[in-house]
Formats: structure tokens, sequence, C-alpha cells
């Protein structure tokens, strides 16, 4: 891609672009215009821009890439968005420019057979295939498209992430931009998060399997409306009150992602992950003074509740919480049981059994809803052959789900009494808690509803003792054998 030195540096096209309007350039443009171009000038060929809604990043973007068509003409752009309609909307632009701008009137075609609101051709030296710039929705087929820049502008919207379906969609469909850009092209990114598992973290999501973040090793540029004093990055358009009713208009969820470009569920849910204190200890079973310890804690009690199925959409979980002598509550693993073949109820009732013996867990409710009905004999029979000292109890649920589970978390929550192992946090869990909408749930809750049973389980305070012949921290009737060979 050659570059001519002689050519205008992008913040002075963008400065004479915005004259020809009757604009001014704010100085948080020409910031972006300076990142762009110095990014670009070094070389970096992953980049993401980060910037508050109403920015203008995507104007940038677009004129970003008719500066890029100017420098060199014989480039090819490829421009995806959520929605065709608004990758359409940024080529017009372009196109637009090009035709306007007094540094690239040469580059309309006398005779132009591309000159369409989704794709067009500038005189170029090259015969090529394809378009000088093309716009695409991200979900639609590019196979066999080539392209030395593509331009991402908000592929993440609501539409495209607000399921972890739909992300993993999103992603694979990303993934493939690989394959479309020419050696050493160019892929840049524009949006804002729309998710806690958003493409733009700039950490991994351990929950969702990833191991490095989805964008790891892009130059990125992230440019909050307000900076780490308070002040405001477009003063001139946003003033404190302006910042501060936005705030209280669109929700703090909303602005915090939007406007501050922190990685939040920007719907109003009823349950925040925020709200849950997470730790990392695990569990010390101290037989000789029947102490049952986490992280220092003593703990008095502990409830398992198994949510089962054997197939469909649900899932199959096992929730384990236990309570400090402080009234705190832990909830230390919600297993998502494996779909096993052939016995699928044997198979399962042995995985939880094995977690209830890892986990010396006094007593089970399994939910006898449905499939359940069976389940209590089966596992009462493996945990049997196993030999482990675990009562099951089973329960019927009779009210609406969504009633269970706000009961059950709204109030813990909103105390900060619910403690949360990490190991639950490289689970589905959390994701169903930020997608959970009472009454209009369209996600799975397989873990919450196991959770929320747990917890409504305690408090259930419980006395050292034996059990099978074991000593147990979890308490019951024992039998004592008194000494009585003394004398009268």
């Amino acid at each position: 891609m050659t570059q001519n030195q002689s050519h205008a540096d992008f913040r002075l096209f963008l400065t004479i672009w915005n004259r020809t309007q009757g604009l001014a350039t704010p100085s948080v443009h020409l910031r972006i215009a300076e990142w762009l171009e110095g990014r670009w000038d070094n070389g970096d060929r992953r980049l993401l821009l980060m910037a508050f809604r109403s920015c203008g990043k995507s104007t940038l973007a677009g004129i970003f890439a008719a500066w890029l068509l100017y420098r060199n003409p014989d480039l090819r752009i490829l421009v995806l968005a959520a929605e065709s309609l608004l990758a359409r909307r940024m080529v017009r632009n372009v196109r637009r420019i090009i035709e306007r701008h007094p540094l690239s009137l040469h580059l309309k075609p006398k005779n132009p057979d591309q000159w369409a609101g989704d794709r067009f051709t500038i005189a170029r030296r090259l015969e090529l295939r394809d378009p000088s710039m093309l716009a695409r929705g991200v979900m639609a087929n590019i196979t066999g498209s080539r392209a030395d820049v593509v331009i991402c502008d908000d592929v993440e919207v609501p539409n495209t992430c607000d399921t972890a379906e739909k992300r993993a969609d999103l992603r694979e469909r990303l993934s493939e931009l690989e394959y479309i850009l020419t050696p050493g092209g160019t892929l840049l990114y524009v949006g804002t998060p729309h998710s806690w598992f958003t493409i733009y973290a700039d950490h991994p999501r351990a929950d969702i399997g990833e191991t490095q973040a989805f964008l790891d090793g892009y130059c990125r540029l992230k440019l909050p409306i307000l900076d780490h004093d308070g002040q405001s990055a477009w003063p001139e358009r946003y003033g404190a009150a302006d910042i501060a009713r936005m705030k209280r208009q669109t929700g703090i969820n909303k602005f915090t992602s939007q406007m501050m470009l922190e990685p939040v569920n920007i719907a109003e849910g009823r349950l925040n992950p925020a709200d849950l204190a997470r730790y990392g200890d695990e569990l010390i079973y101290v037989p000789e003074i029947n102490r049952m310890d986490l992280g220092g804690r003593n703990l008095v009690s502990c409830s398992a509740y198994w949510d089962p199925a054997f197939g469909g959409g649900d899932g199959s979980v096992l929730a384990i919480v236990y309570a400090d002598d402080d009234g705190g509550l832990w909830l230390h693993r919600v297993i998502y049981l494996e779909r096993a073949h052939g016995d699928v109820a044997t198979a399962q009732c042995r995985e939880v059994g094995a977690a209830l013996q890892k986990y010396h867990v006094p007593a089970v409710t399994v939910e006898i809803n449905g499939i359940g009905k069976f389940l209590p004999q089966i596992l009462r029979r493996e945990l049997g052959k196993a030999r482990i000292p675990c009562v099951v109890l089973d329960h019927s649920s009779k009210r609406p789900k969504d009633e269970r589970i706000l009961e059950a978390f709204q109030t813990v929550m909103a105390a900060r009494l619910l403690h949360v192992h990490d190991d639950v946090f490289k689970t589905p869990f959390i994701t169903e808690m930020q997608e959970w909408r009472p009454g209009i749930n369209r996600g799975h809750d397989d873990g919450l509803d196991a959770a929320a049973g747990a917890i409504a389980l305690h408090p259930v305070r419980l006395k050292a003792g034996y059990y099978g012949g074991r000593q147990r921290w979890h308490g019951g009737a024992a039998t004592h054998m008194a000494k009585t060979d003394f004398e009268v």
C-alpha cells in the first residue's frame, strides 16, 4: 500500500471537509484523527476505537476511509455493521465525500459503472474484481470477497449480543474476516460495549471459555464521556448538566456501557452480578474438632438443590450453598451435569453423589416436577452403594419460577450477603443472571433455579456428630459409650 508524503494528513483532510460543510472540528475529533493516522503510519493493522455514543465515531471512520482512498486509490474497503442499512449509510457518506471534498474530486470516475449506495469504485490504476468500497451486514454472506481494509462499525448491538447464542454467532462470523483480508490488511473495529461479554473486552471472559480477549493484541483508543477527573470529553456539546440528565434518563447500566464504555448488560436487569461478593477459598474439613472452614470462617450449615433434566434445551444443575455463623451465604458450586448417554438418570445420580461426597453435603433436595419423580429413589440407591452419608429429600415446586428466583436472590444480594466462588464464574451461571428478565426471560435459567432452591433452604443450623461410623461436621444424633469401670 503506497503512501505519498505530499498528501494532506488526516487532520487536515478532516478539517477541510468540515469547513466545506460549515462545521467546526472539536478537539475530541482531532484526537481520534491523530490516533487513527498515527496507528496507520506506524503500521498497526489491528485497531479498536471505542468512543461514547453520539461522539461521531462512525462519521470519523467514514472520513478516514475516504482519506485512505485519497492516499491510495487502489485500496478495497469492506464496511460491516449489525445491519446492512447501517453499513450502506457509511458507504453513501464516503461516496458523497469523494464527490465533494476538494482533495478527492479527481477520484470520481468519468463513466462510473459502480456508483451505488452499497458499493462504488473510484478512478484507480488497477483492474480489480472487488469495488473500492462495499457495504454488508455482519451476518451476510461475504465468502469470496477480498479487502485491504475492513471496518466493523457497531457490529455489536443488542440484536447481535443479547443472548449467548447470538454472541457465539457474532464471534464466529467476525473470526472469518481473517480470510477476507489481504496479507497486511487492516481490521478496524468501531463501537461501544452492549454486554458484559462484549467483543471489545480487554480481558478474557473465562465463564464463556475464553482464554484471551476476543480482540487480544489490538491497539485501542478508549474515549468515555468523562475522563479520570470527571471532565467532559466534549464540553462544547455535553456539559455537566447534560451528562447528569442523560444518566438519569437512560439508567446507570446503559450510561455506564454506552457513555463510559464499561462492559455491563445495558438492560436494567433485576439481578446485578456486581452485587455478588467473589471469593476463591476452598473448604477445609477438620475432623478433630468437627469444623468446616472456609477461608477462616466457621460454616454452620449447608444445603444442596438439584434441578434435574435429561435433554432438550434445559440443563441439569446441582447447586451447593453454605452459611457461616455471621449469616453470610456462600454459593460454592453450581455444577452443570454432563449429558451422559445410555442410563442418563443413573449417570447423573453418580455425578451428583461424587459432588455431595467431595463437598461434605449432609442433605440434598431433588426437584421432582416432571422427570424428577423417580430420581430420589435412584439417588438413594447410588449413595448407598458408594457409602456416601447424605440424606435425599424431594420437593415439588408449585410456585412460578420467576417468583422463586426473585425471592431467593433479591434480598441477600441487596444486603451483600451472597458470596460466589470463582469456579461458579466459569460456568453459565453469571450469564444467566445478567440475561434473566422475570416475565419475559427467553434465555436459560437452570443454574439460577437450582441456586435459588439451595438458598431458600437456609438457614439450617447443624451440630457436630457421627453418621455411618464417620465423624461429620454437619451434625446429627450420635451414640455415645460411657465409661463404667469405676468403683462406688
